[in-house]
């Protein structure tokens, strides 16, 4: 029998609980050296004046294990909302016991709620478990779109251009 667990929207007290879940996922996916996240920031941002992101945590015997971040997106084509799940994170001693699942169910039906037409997210393409964890769930990969990104100085420079 599985443990219970207790998934609800994340509090500024489990701020620090989140933290500790991104980092964790940061050490997972090889990319902790980009974390810059503190707690003031996620506070601000979870909580803070027109906040536009929201998370939820997954919790067992009393302990953070798992969480989601996620946020609304627009698609132009459907002209309604989307969900985007930014990161889902379980620690690995706690997977296999149906909380990943429990989290995806949880945002499913925040996105239905919500009247959202869509509900996404993107997967390293090296993560092989979660790939098929998701697909086992009903998700299609969308192996014609690829993502593009400008961050640090790349976006201070396209800033600065003119049209």
């Amino acid at each position: 029998m599985r443990p219970p667990a207790d998934i609800r929207p994340v509090s500024r007290e489990d701020i620090p609980a989140l933290l500790g879940l991104i980092r964790e996922l940061a050490v997972y996916e090889k990319l902790e050296h980009l974390v810059v996240a503190d707690e003031a920031m996620l506070e601000r941002e979870l909580f803070g004046k027109g906040s536009r992101a929201e998370a939820l945590l997954c919790h067992a015997d009393g302990k953070a294990v798992g969480m989601a971040l996620y946020f609304h997106n627009f698609s132009t084509f459907l002209g309604r909302k989307g969900l985007y799940l930014e990161d889902l994170f379980v620690q690995p001693s706690h997977r296999g016991r149906g909380y990943g699942k429990g989290l995806l169910l949880a945002l499913a039906r925040i996105a239905h709620e919500r009247k959202c037409g869509r509900f996404e997210w993107m997967v390293l393409d090296w993560n092989e478990p979660s790939i098929r964890f998701y697909e086992s769930l009903g998700a299609v990969a969308m192996k014609e779109w690829r993502l593009f990104r400008v961050t640090g100085e790349a976006l201070e420079n396209l800033a600065r251009m003119q049209a």
